[in-house]
């Protein structure tokens, strides 16, 4: 069977409920009862700020060491404070360097990583360059944690088990892959640039996936909900009200989740065994979500085709590996 068959199998057949049980109202707490991670370890970007501090917590609190790679590394220590088996670590997913460093300094430790939680985000951003002149929501988005997975490959194929999450959302409805003009160089729009960060989450998963199986390492793509977090810092108020997502005293919509009912989806795609086997599925409310097409505009939930297509998935890992002069897949001679 080929692999584009075998994708379009996997995508019918498995991109649906389990159903899990959970909800969108299932805290992190809930999703962690009876999982021990005594002797495990998992690195969270971005885990520091928003459903990424509950992650951590949760993460810390079954008993994993959890390391956290931060771009501001006093601010995490800060928030982190009190909570035992943390480390933190500096890296800025903007820059490939500071990533090839984290990377290394890991690696030389010899320890391997039972997870990887890929949280750290920005979204909607004034424009702004990085690297190469990259448009920055793409970059950091998802080129750095691209190149940051791949540089740390050995400590996940050495997990036996390991699994990856990547934090993806309900905005990948918002623009696919724009291969013509992936970098905005022809006129910049802040949510498109959000959304095809988020489809690129997505795809990485699905092709993570693919190419680490056989090492047992799993990856998944997760729409966390609707939260109000610091990931809001680049709206205005009026924006926000707009959007119906505060109402005029500040007040979220009830639809909203907490930051600890958010932090459960990706929690529950790291640890619950219920997934065993399982992998390169996008996921909300933790479980498995459904595919929806472009005519269920108004439908709520569920991911759009394109964001776990196959050929989408390998054609982005190329494009990435191009950029970011990583790939841990790579033939070589």
């Amino acid at each position: 069977m080929s692999w584009k068959s075998y994708g379009e199998v996997m995508a019918s057949t498995q991109q649906h409920k389990i159903p899990s049980g959970f909800g969108a109202k299932t805290t992190a707490a809930e999703v962690m009862q009876g999982i021990d991670l005594t002797g495990r370890l998992a690195v969270v970007t971005g885990g520091y700020s928003g459903i990424g501090t509950e992650t951590t917590r949760a993460l810390a609190a079954a008993g994993a060491h959890v390391v956290v790679p931060a771009w501001r590394p006093d601010a995490a220590r800060e928030a982190l404070a009190g909570v035992d088996g943390v480390d933190v670590a500096e890296l800025d997913l903007g820059d490939l360097d500071s990533i090839a460093a984290f990377a290394d300094g890991f690696l030389a430790s010899g320890r391997a990583i039972d997870i990887l939680i890929n949280s750290a985000a920005i979204m909607a951003s004034p424009e702004r360059r990085v690297g190469p002149g990259w448009e920055a929501q793409f970059a950091t988005n998802h080129l750095g944690h691209f190149a940051l997975a791949n540089r740390l490959w050995p400590a996940l194929a050495a997990g036996g088990g390991a699994r990856v999450v990547a934090l993806s959302s309900a905005g990948h409805r918002r623009s696919p892959i724009r291969w013509d003009d992936p970098h905005f160089e022809t006129g910049y729009e802040k949510w498109a640039a959000y959304g095809q960060a988020k489809t690129a989450n997505s795809l990485f998963a699905v092709q993570l996936d693919r190419l680490g199986a056989g090492a047992w390492v799993r990856a998944f793509a997760v729409h966390p909900g609707g939260i109000m977090t610091p990931l809001q810092r680049h709206l205005t108020r009026e924006e926000m009200v707009g959007y119906g997502w505060i109402d005029e005293d500040g007040n979220p919509r009830q639809e909203f989740k907490t930051p600890e009912q958010g932090a459960a989806t990706s929690l529950w795609c790291a640890t619950s065994p219920q997934l065993d086997g399982l992998g390169g599925l996008y996921c909300e409310d933790c479980d498995v979500a459904e595919l929806v097409s472009a005519e269920d505009a108004d439908r709520m939930g569920g991911v759009r085709p394109y964001a776990v297509d196959p050929d989408e998935a390998e054609r982005l890992w190329e494009l990435s590996a191009g950029l970011t002069g990583v790939d841990a897949f790579a033939v070589r001679p």
